[in-house]
C-alpha cells in the first residue's frame, strides 16, 4: 500500500511502500478493532536499543483524508528512527466530523475533534493520537498529555478563489462577494479589513470545501490553512497568503502534535526523536496565551510566533466579532538564558523531557505574561462580549 504526504516544510512529495510496517485500521463504535489489511496478525514483539521491549504501535487518527495522511505522515517519521516496530493506523470519525450543518463555535461543546480518540487512548486501544494541534483544547483530560510536537508546516490562511474569478488579493473582489470559512478568528479580522465583503460558514473535509468553491458557485472565495493545502499536494490553488498584519493565525496551527498517557514513559520516549525544538516552544507559548485568556474555538484570537537568535516572539490578538474591538500586542523573551526553574510534567499540556526545563517554562511564562498585558487592557472584556454574542456559549474550562 503507498502513501503520499508531504515531507513538512519543505513541502517536498514522497512516496512510501507502507506494505507490511503500516497498517491502516478502522475503529468501530468505540470500542472493536476491524482488520482491513487481509492476512495481518500481531507483530511480534520487538526490542530496540532505544526503547527497551516494544510491541507493535497503535496510532489513532481522525478517518478524512487529510487526517490519516497526517497520521501516516508520523508513522513514517517514526519509522526511520525504529524501524522495527511496526505501526498499524487505527482511525474513527469524531463529533466534529459527524456535525457539518453548524458552525463549529456555535455547536457549544469542547474537544470535537478528539474526544473519541482520547477514549480509545484511555483505554488503550492505541497508544498515541495524532492530532491538528490546533483542534485540541488548551486543558487535556486527566492522564493524558502531549508527547511531541513535529515541524511545523505553514502557520498561516491562505486564500483559494473560485475559477470563476481571477483574483490575487481578496481586495480585488465585488463588493458583497461571499468568503467562505468556519473561523470566527478570521472573519473578525477580515471583517475589519475588507467591510464589504460577505462572509459564511463552510464545513467539511478540504475536498468537500473545494467541490463547493468550484461547483456550487456560493463562494467567491475559501480562507483556509495553509498547511493542510500543502499537505493534499493543493499547493497550486492558493492564490494570497494571508501575512501576521492581516489575519493572525490560530493557536498551533500548522503543527502536528501526538498525544499519549503521561505516564506511558516508552511512548513519550520513542516521541522525542520527532519532536522539533523550535515549534515546540512556540507552541507552548501560543498555547500558555490562550489558557490564561480562556480562550477557544468560540472567540477571535489570534497569533504569530517566531524563534530567532535564541530569542521567542510572540503576537497575539484579542478580536470582537464585528472586528470593531481589538487588543494587538507582541513581546519577546530571552528563553535560553539559564535560570532555576522547578521542573513541570508539562508545560501547556506538552510534555518535552529531552528539553530542558528553564527553556520550556520561559516559553509558558512569554504565554502568561503576554496574556496579563491583554486582560489589563480590556481583552476580558471583548472575549466575554464575544462569547455572549455567540449563542451565550460558556466561556470553556482551563
Amino acid at each position: 500500500m503507498n502513501e503520499v504526504y508531504s515531507d513538512g516544510p519543505s513541502q517536498k512529495k514522497i512516496k512510501v511502500d507502507n506494505g507490511s510496517q503500516i497498517l491502516n485500521k478502522e475503529h468501530e463504535n468505540g470500542d472493536k478493532l476491524k482488520n482491513v489489511e487481509n492476512g495481518y496478525q500481531d507483530a511480534e514483539t520487538v526490542k530496540h536499543e532505544n526503547t527497551g521491549i516494544l510491541k507493535k504501535v497503535r496510532i489513532g487518527s481522525r478517518k478524512s483524508q487529510l487526517a490519516l495522511f497526517q497520521t501516516n505522515f508520523v508513522a513514517d517519521l517514526l519509522k526511520k528512527h525504529y524501524s522495527g516496530i511496526r505501526y498499524e493506523i487505527v482511525s474513527m470519525s469524531t463529533t466534529g466530523d459527524k456535525i457539518l450543518d453548524v458552525a463549529l463555535s456555535k455547536i457549544g461543546e469542547k474537544s470535537l475533534f478528539t474526544k473519541e480518540l482520547e477514549v480509545a487512548l484511555e483505554k488503550q486501544e492505541v497508544q498515541m493520537v495524532v492530532h491538528s494541534l490546533k483542534d485540541l483544547p488548551t486543558t487535556l483530560p486527566s492522564g493524558m498529555v502531549i508527547g511531541a510536537i513535529c515541524k511545523r508546516e505553514n502557520p498561516f490562511d491562505v486564500v483559494v478563489f473560485s475559477p470563476d474569478y481571477r483574483c490575487t488579493n481578496l481586495k480585488e473582489l465585488p463588493d458583497g462577494s461571499i468568503i467562505g470559512t468556519s473561523s470566527l478568528r478570521r472573519i473578525a479580522q477580515l471583517k475589519k479589513l475588507l467591510p464589504k465583503l460577505r462572509f459564511e460558514n463552510i464545513r467539511g473535509n478540504l475536498n468537500t470545501r473545494f467541490r463547493k468553491l468550484d461547483e456550487d458557485k456560493t463562494y467567491a472565495a475559501l480562507i483556509l490553512a495553509a498547511a493542510g493545502v500543502i499537505r493534499l499536494d493543493l499547493e497550486h490553488r492558493i492564490q494570497q497568503i494571508l501575512t501576521s498584519e492581516e489575519c493572525l493565525y490560530a493557536v498551533g496551527q500548522g503543527a502536528l502534535a501526538i498525544e499519549c498517557k503521561d505516564n506511558d514513559f516508552k511512548t513519550i520516549k520513542l516521541l522525542s526523536q520527532i519532536s522539533d525544538e523550535a515549534t515546540t516552544l512556540c507552541c507552548i507559548a501560543e498555547r500558555a496565551f490562550m489558557k490564561a485568556l480562556e480562550g477557544g474555538c468560540s472567540v477571535p484570537i489570534g497569533v504569530c510566533s517566531k524563534l530567532e537568535n535564541q530569542k521567542l516572539k510572540l503576537k497575539g490578538g484579542v478580536f470582537s466579532l464585528d472586528g470593531s474591538k481589538s487588543i494587538i500586542e507582541e513581546m519577546t523573551s530571552a528563553i535560553y538564558k539559564e535560570k532555576n526553574v522547578i521542573a513541570q510534567n508539562h508545560y501547556a499540556g506538552i510534555t518535552a523531557p529531552h528539553l530542558p526545563h528553564h527553556i520550556l517554562n520561559a516559553a509558558e511564562n512569554l504565554g502568561k505574561e503576554l496574556a496579563k498585558q491583554f486582560l489589563k487592557k480590556g481583552a476580558g472584556d471583548i472575549l466575554k462580549e464575544a462569547r455572549t454574542s455567540n449563542v451565550l456559549l460558556p466561556p470553556p474550562k482551563t
